[in-house]
């Protein structure tokens, strides 16, 4: 059976390949050693790693946007939307509250610290403390404050984060970059025009919102505002940090999803999202041992 160090990059709801990329392993019998994981990759990378990813692919298979906008608990702070709480509460009650240091499987997430500039790799404590932080996408989460550290997604320093395998006596390392080139243009839906002087930050929230919800009315041809640049220039951003790093550290398998394959919320898709993840990796081993 051959030992694998797993990467698992950051990108919002195109994560949920993870599941179909560890399934797909399993399936084959390659055995998981490690895993380093930033955004959702850390949070499918840690409910796998304590042994709960069948129940979290079941649950959110069956997730509507009604119920996605459910979990969101607005903050309406100045640093975050979103306090990310309730989201957390629902993966405890769902995985349990375990310690990194307990788990069966080496397991690394990956934050960024915005005072000290640099990477915060968190391989000790609560694991959903670990996850909080890695997942705090910048104005939408609230960052988390840990010491004289603030910690926001660790995508924003390192997208695919291969660093922390390189010590790690394994036959394969897999990295799963979800920015990879987009399958086609990035079209934005149309909106309507708000009429209200409410601030920005709040119209990119309701604005979310409406796309969560399909009341957004579905017509191309309008000019982007704050929600898509947000969105954008972040996957972009990503996408060339992530580049970058598999450069410097190639990996032996490269899995890439397209950074348009979904919006970064929309985990009513899992099902795609996760047979997307399976397809890849199979095709991947296939070449592999071809």
């Amino acid at each position: 059976m051959k030992t694998v160090s797993l990467v698992l990059g950051s990108g919002g709801a195109r994560g949920l390949a993870h599941i179909g990329v560890i399934a797909e392993l399993e399936r084959r019998d390659y055995e998981i050693a490690s895993i380093s994981g930033c955004s959702m990759g850390a949070l499918i990378g840690g409910i796998y790693a304590a042994g709960k990813l069948d129940p979290f692919a079941d649950w959110v298979k069956g997730i509507n946007k009604l119920e996605i906008v459910n979990l969101l608990d607005v903050a309406w702070q100045s640093d975050g939307l979103v306090k990310g709480d309730k989201i957390i509460d629902k993966l405890v009650d769902l995985v349990g509250d375990q310690q990194i240091e307990d788990l069966p499987i080496a397991f690394t997430a990956v934050a960024t610290d915005i005072v000290g500039g640099g990477e915060v790799w968190l391989s000790k404590g609560r694991l959903f403390d670990a996850i909080r932080a890695s997942i705090s996408l910048p104005l939408f989460f609230t960052p988390v404050k840990r010491r004289d550290a603030l910690l926001i997604d660790g995508g924003c320093l390192n997208p695919v984060p291969i660093a922390p395998t390189l010590a790690d006596d394994t036959d394969l390392t897999i990295a799963v970059n979800l920015n990879g080139q987009p399958r086609g243009e990035v079209e934005p839906k149309k909106r309507p025009k708000r009429q209200d002087s409410s601030s920005v930050v709040a119209n990119w929230f309701r604005d979310l919102i409406d796309d969560l919800t399909g009341s957004r009315p579905n017509e191309a041809g309008r000019d982007w505002d704050a929600y898509d640049v947000a969105n954008q220039a972040f996957d972009a951003m990503q996408s060339s940090i992530a580049r970058q790093k598999m450069a410097a550290y190639p990996p032996d398998i490269d899995i890439e999803v397209p950074r348009d394959a979904c919006r970064t919320l929309e985990f009513d898709r899992a099902d795609e999202m996760i047979e997307m993840g399976r397809e890849r990796m199979s095709n991947a081993l296939d070449a592999l041992n071809d």
